[in-house]
């Protein structure tokens, strides 16, 4: 799409033509695509809103850096806040820090996961630690289990030990689900503790925790 159809189509009251125009910017340069993209950030559609997101992601300038902490942290749509945390990810470890400040400020649980989820990609085992205690002392109970399967995916990472101590913790929590979660991220880690552990957990009063430990070892 050449760049005058672009205009026409960004100001389109059908925010279907905005969105084309949006997508059509991956073809542009930043030179050319952030300074429209940013002009969009406060478009009355928030599928427009994530696509600009989305779009400012590929775009690795300063400007597109600011432009996403600015969706990331004012818009009032959850799925246009998470799209912008996810793109902020792709900036590296320089978006960390953000990324962990809105897990704090930001208690909605799809932009709490797809942070947490983005941390982990990411590798940065310190901040996977930090957000995963929050999450666990939340009450959502979908971050709660993120925060879970985050602690075993720091099996390998220099952060091991303080999320196995977590997880051995965990594995007499009062919530079943946590249990289940717990059950499965024990079995990342090959020692003696982690193994007790899950003997257990195979004694579980809850059905459900039973099986998720003993998984493993049904052929």
């Amino acid at each position: 799409m050449d760049l005058s159809q672009i205009e026409t189509d960004r100001q389109n009251p059908d925010f279907q033509y905005r969105l084309k125009a949006i997508a059509a910017l991956k073809d542009y340069p930043p030179d050319v695509a952030v300074p429209i993209l940013t002009q969009h950030i406060q478009d009355s559609e928030f599928l427009v809103r994530t696509f600009v997101a989305r779009e400012l992601g590929r775009q690795k300038t300063s400007e597109s850096f600011a432009a996403l902490l600015q969706i990331m942290r004012l818009d009032d749509t959850p799925n246009v806040r998470a799209e912008a945390a996810n793109s902020l990810s792709l900036f590296g470890r320089v978006s960390a820090s953000h990324l962990v400040q809105t897990f704090f400020r930001d208690d909605h649980w799809l932009v709490r996961r797809s942070i947490l989820a983005a941390l982990v990609e990411m590798d940065c085992p310190e901040e996977v630690l930090e957000v995963c205690s929050l999450g666990l002392a939340g009450k959502d109970a979908a971050v709660q289990e993120a925060s879970v399967d985050g602690l075993g995916a720091l099996v390998n990472s220099r952060q091991s030990v303080a999320a196995l101590a977590q997880l051995l913790e965990l594995k007499n929590a009062g919530a079943d689900y946590i249990r289940v979660r717990v059950s499965y991220a024990l079995k990342h880690f090959a020692v003696p503790e982690a193994k007790e552990a899950l003997a257990q957990l195979r004694q579980d009063a809850d059905h459900r925790v039973v099986r998720a430990a003993m998984e493993d070892l049904i052929s």
